[in-house]
């Protein structure tokens, strides 16, 4: 994470794992490594595991009697999908047993200013998930949506606007990025920057009080895990998990 910082105080490490989505979103990702990825996720009791569509009824079969939520991705990850398709695609994970989906916008949608086809967008995918039945869940409960922005492409008018339109909206969280938005430098080379202390403020100021943030994209170390979460962050998305972790327990004991 960018301008990340030293934060005294370390929560106890169940509570830091109860904060991360652990993310099994690599395209490169084998089947052998994503059961890796989920019984990881089981062993630390994080909040989530997030995969892609067609992992979710491993997730569901993995993470079953625990308390860990099977998070599925939609229009993941460049968001190009029409709004028909998204919907779909998050309906069929949460009847697949996904209690929690991540929601791409469509970025060109965004930065062409088409706020009614991205108000709708958003609102017919939350409409969706809110109100189709979590596979697989006894007794029945209904799935929350988490939009992910992509912070990296946008000015920080779009990010308020797309704010404004969440909160209106009421979906559960606003996600800074993907980790996949690679933007072309100066060099000709892509990179990002992922969850920024500048974007996470916007979003917590500027979104409604009841809309949650989830910060993903750079925040590898314990240090990034304490500053986002001093800045409002309640969901963290990450792949260093275990080491997050493991830097928690070894200060805790020193």
């Amino acid at each position: 994470m960018a301008e990340s910082g030293n934060v005294a105080a370390i929560p106890t490490v169940e509570h830091l794992a109860s904060l991360i989505d652990h993310s099994l979103l690599h395209p490169t990702l084998t089947d052998t490594e994503i059961l890796e990825g989920l019984h990881l996720a089981r062993r630390h009791n994080v909040a989530a595991a997030c995969v892609k569509p067609y992992s979710v009824d491993t997730a569901r079969e993995v993470l079953a009697g625990s308390s860990v939520k099977v998070c599925a991705v939609a229009g993941f990850p460049a968001g190009n999908s029409t709004t028909r398709i998204k919907v779909i695609e998050a309906q069929e994970a949460v009847r697949a047993g996904a209690h929690e989906i991540d929601l791409v916008v469509n970025v060109g949608k965004v930065l062409s200013q088409e706020w009614a086809y991205v108000a709708n967008e958003i609102r017919a995918v939350n409409e969706a998930v809110t109100t189709t039945p979590v596979g697989g869940s006894d007794p029945q409960t209904h799935a929350i949506l988490k939009v992910i922005f992509e912070n990296d492409y946008l000015p920080n008018e779009a990010i308020v606007r797309l704010c404004k339109i969440c909160s209106e909206a009421g979906v559960a969280f606003v996600k800074t990025s993907t980790g996949f938005g690679f933007v072309k430098q100066s060099n000709g080379m892509y990179s990002y920057t992922g969850a920024t202390a500048e974007h996470l403020e916007l979003m917590r100021e500027t979104c409604a009080p009841e809309v949650q943030i989830k910060a993903a994209g750079g925040v590898r170390t314990l240090d990034d895990f304490l500053k986002v979460m001093s800045l409002g962050v309640t969901r963290v998305g990450a792949t260093a998990t275990e080491s997050i972790l493991k830097e928690a327990a070894d200060k805790q004991l020193t």
